[in-house]
């Protein structure tokens, strides 16, 4: 989840913009099952949890054997992290990357993997290890012949940008990014992206409406070009993809790794915002934003109230559910 994040200033603008048609269905809308607790279920229950709300899709940050196990045959699909720990040793060694690929991918048959995470919001120096990861671990999945099946990324946060107000002057601020856009490209991967309109709320002094940062603005606050923005979501999601455009891959599509809100601790912290914004979230996402309508695969941070995680106490509180299993707040997964 997103530590430090520089925040958009969303500016509100400008001129005219598209409307996008309702969609029919919502695909792909996970959670991410984070364990950085000392009083969580047992992974198999947490599987039925999953199962039993409709949740068809789950990020792990670490390929942990029980949940691998649980999740064997379950056809909830799967996207797994390398830790940023080793990117610097798959980075160099090849061997060591296969080896990991064989351990925790290919041992583990009955399991819908579906990427891989080669680390998540790594910054400064050590992202110069992050493509090279990325060519091994991909290289061992082809070996395997599972190219096509399992796509090779990396999760990054919002502020890899700069310039992101209005959406269409975003760039790059990491030079890194490029490189990886581009290996993206020719893989035919997704870049996934941690998205957090409640940080860029909380830190704004004022400047973003709440309205506007959970889905409920009832006109559009930002204009950009043809396009106008009645959700902070949707201006942040066209801003990577217009910094991918100006590094020349278009056709790269975004996968949100992360999204959420807390309900205790901070600004604007409430089990009511967090509802309305995950609900909204859920219910948003088989649009797609005003640059790419369309189905847009989102996973919500996080399945459970995480006792265990550090920093400020927001952290610990963006949970759909406590320990127990029973929910904070209700949200429907299955609206069509």
């Amino acid at each position: 989840m997103a530590r430090e994040i520089a925040m958009p200033k969303i500016v509100l603008s400008l001129l005219l913009g598209t409307l996008i048609a309702m969609p029919t269905s919502v695909e792909s809308m996970g959670v991410c099952y984070g364990m950085l607790g000392d009083n969580l279920p047992e992974p198999s229950d947490v599987i039925s949890l999953y199962q039993s709300n409709r949740i068809d899709a789950m990020r792990l940050y670490n390929p942990n054997s029980d949940t691998l196990n649980a999740l064997k045959g379950t056809n909830i699909s799967l996207m797994v992290g390398v830790p940023n720990e080793e990117l610097a040793t798959f980075a160099s060694n090849a061997s060591a990357a296969a080896f990991w690929v064989q351990n925790n991918i290919l041992a583990y048959e009955g399991v819908s993997f579906k990427y891989i995470a080669v680390g998540n919001e790594l910054m400064g120096e050590n992202a110069s290890n992050i493509l090279p990861a990325m060519h091994n671990i991909h290289n061992a999945i082809t070996s395997a012949g599972l190219q096509d099946q399992i796509k090779v990324s990396t999760s990054v946060r919002f502020d890899v940008l700069s310039e992101t107000s209005p959406p269409s002057n975003a760039i790059f601020s990491s030079s890194h990014m490029g490189p990886v856009v581009q290996f993206l490209a020719n893989t035919s991967g997704p870049l996934l992206v941690n998205i957090y309109p409640y940080f860029s709320y909380a830190y704004s002094n004022g400047a973003i409406p709440l309205d506007f940062a959970l889905f409920t603005a009832p006109d559009a606050v930002v204009y950009d070009n043809e396009y106008q923005y009645k959700n902070l979501f949707d201006a942040m999601v066209d801003s990577v993809y217009y910094a991918m455009e100006k590094v020349g891959y278009s056709n790269v599509s975004i996968v949100v790794s992360e999204s959420g809100w807390p309900s205790y601790g901070g600004v604007g912290t409430t089990m009511e915002n967090a509802q309305i914004y995950n609900q909204n979230l859920i219910n948003h996402s088989a649009y797609g934003t005003p640059k790419r309508p369309g189905n847009l695969e989102t996973y919500i941070f996080a399945m459970f109230m995480e006792n265990m995680k550090t920093g400020d106490e927001v952290e610990r509180n963006f949970g759909l559910f406590y320990p127990d299993q029973s929910p904070v707040y209700t949200v429907n997964f299955n609206y069509t």
